[in-house]
């Protein structure tokens, strides 16, 4: 297959060029013909429609021995090493296996799951989110290997960074409600623990599979603390009105699964709303996402 066959997805296009500007678009312009290189080098045949989502290129496709698969290509980044890292340190432990990686361009071909049912499909929010946490608890049980940037780097960054990010707010409270999750998250900051983190686990990264019901997709893996993992499942899937009430029942039923500490994991959780905050500011953003508040809000309690 040639690279003018492959059909690279508007909305990845737009997606990197808005993150990540002319370095976006570079990559973008060479990544159809990096996927027919690997198309031939792996002997692979293309099965299916191109797929796509922020930061990667996936193309359903079929292995030399008959195997479904899914070939994903994205750009490297010098402050991480990866997923394919994580998917060979959980050898498919509640998570898609890894068939075949180059580590050098983070090309990786992984087992095929349903890319068409993700736990969206699964309207009992108390059911969806207890699979989160039965898979979260699988994959945090494995040590983080020594490449796998540390929790603890990301925390003392973002307590740094708080202030000046606080400053810059249009409104004085919500600058100081910020400098208080920075300084809720100094106090566990030194103790941020050395677990294989997925970092993203939310309901569009878990899909169906054959060998199990539900398996994980797409970490950004940390080595740290389990309690920096709850957030991006209680970031969606709620009304503004029942908001607190849907936070709190959530993350209830993910500290029970997870036999996590609730006070603990209540910092870390605000942890993770300081660091979505910080992104959003660094972004030109000048007041607070609503859901970062609510969400802040509601877990401290638990606190």
């Amino acid at each position: 297959m040639t690279a003018e066959e492959i059909v690279v997805p508007p909305a990845l296009v737009a997606a990197q060029v808005r993150f990540r500007g002319a370095a976006g678009r570079a990559w973008v312009d060479g990544v159809a013909r990096t996927a027919a290189e690997y198309l031939d080098r792996w002997r692979l045949r293309r099965d299916g429609p191109t797929r796509s989502g922020v930061a990667g290129l996936v193309l359903p496709v079929i292995t030399e021995d008959g195997t479904p698969a899914m070939l994903k290509l994205q750009d490297t980044d010098w402050e991480h090493p990866g997923e394919g890292l994580a998917l060979r340190t959980w050898a498919g432990d509640g998570a898609a296996h890894l068939l075949r990686e180059d580590p050098e361009t983070w090309t990786l071909l992984i087992e095929r799951l349903d890319p068409e049912r993700d736990l969206h499909s699964v309207r009992d929010d108390e059911a969806a989110v207890r699979v989160i946490a039965a898979l979260l608890n699988r994959l945090n049980a494995h040590t983080a290997p020594p490449e796998i940037p540390p929790l603890a780097d990301r925390a003392r960054k973002m307590i740094e960074d708080a202030p000046a990010i606080a400053a810059s707010l249009a409104d004085p409270a919500e600058g100081r409600l910020l400098q208080r999750w920075a300084d809720m998250l100094a106090e566990v900051a030194g103790e941020a623990g050395d677990r294989l983190l997925h970092w993203d686990l939310h309901y569009e990264n878990v899909l169906a599979a054959d060998r199990e019901p539900w398996l994980a997709i797409d970490p950004k893996p940390l080595a740290g603390d389990p309690g920096f993992e709850l957030h991006p499942a209680l970031w969606n899937r709620w009304d503004a009105a029942d908001a607190e009430r849907t936070i709190l029942r959530r993350f209830d039923v993910m500290v029970e699964v997870m036999g996590l500490d609730p006070a603990r994991a209540a910092v870390w959780t605000v942890g993770r709303s300081l660091q979505n905050s910080i992104w959003a500011v660094e972004d030109g953003d000048h007041v607070l996402d609503h859901q970062q508040v609510t969400i802040g809000a509601a877990v401290t309690r638990r606190g």
